[in-house]
């Protein structure tokens, strides 16, 4: 399997919540894979829900947080401007890619776990044989995706994402939508987890997904190594 050209989906959600503060995107997660892809020649579209500017989760950018990969992004003008002017995410076509990713940060717990075309997408790729990734609370994207025979997607499948535990050390649990963890087992999927904060990934077929910030890249090189075992 050939994997040049991926679209990345990220979040247009800025709102933490009630509490008045921001969120958005994690940007290690969308950074590592970025570059990761980038530099092995791979083409890049980004897409999210409203085009446009997507919104950067300010923790992200903190001192404790920041990687080479983010480094890389803050000094690199031509990508923040792609990240400045995503397309919308009901005009892209699964038939134009043969990859699609899901960097996380808690924005896509509010829209793209609600998302009608990203639902869409995920189902297209995955029924016409195209790797699905997804990292960290990108999983919530799942929360409605269905088979042709209407049952849940991750219905018995092998699913990873940000923990319950993890939701709790970030004080957040109280705050997002729904957690994540219990959603996906809900939903019936065969949730898998490491340990906290450390790079954990799982594939179910052409399902990957990754649990927290750490395993953005473990993930990127799980899609990269089934495309080349085929």
């Amino acid at each position: 399997m050939k994997i040049n050209k991926i679209l990345f989906v990220v979040t247009s959600h800025d709102e933490l919540g009630n509490t008045g503060k921001k969120t958005g995107l994690w940007i290690e997660e969308f950074a590592a894979p970025y570059y990761k892809l980038r530099d092995l020649g791979k083409e890049i579209v980004i897409a999210s829900p409203k085009g446009g500017q997507t919104p950067i989760d300010p923790k992200s950018d903190l001192p404790e947080n920041k990687t080479e990969a983010t480094k890389r992004y803050y000094s690199d003008a031509e990508t923040q401007d792609r990240l400045s002017n995503t397309v919308k995410l009901s005009t892209v076509s699964e038939s134009d890619f043969d990859a699609i990713f899901y960097p996380g940060g808690h924005g896509p717990m509010w829209d793209l776990a609600e998302d009608r075309d990203s639902v869409k997408l995920i189902e297209a790729f995955y029924y016409n044989g195209k790797p699905v990734t997804l990292v960290c609370h990108a999983p919530a994207a799942l929360k409605y995706a269905r088979t042709p025979e209407g049952l849940w997607l991750i219905e018995g499948k092998r699913v990873a994402a940000f923990t319950n535990t993890e939701e709790e050390t970030a004080e957040l649990t109280k705050v997002v939508p729904f957690l994540l963890e219990d959603m996906l087992k809900q939903r019936g999927a065969n949730f898998q987890k490491g340990e906290d904060w450390k790079p954990f990934v799982t594939r179910d077929g052409l399902l990957i997904t990754g649990q927290n910030p750490a395993s953005s890249v473990l993930a990127i090189d799980t899609l990269l190594d089934y495309a080349e075992r085929g």
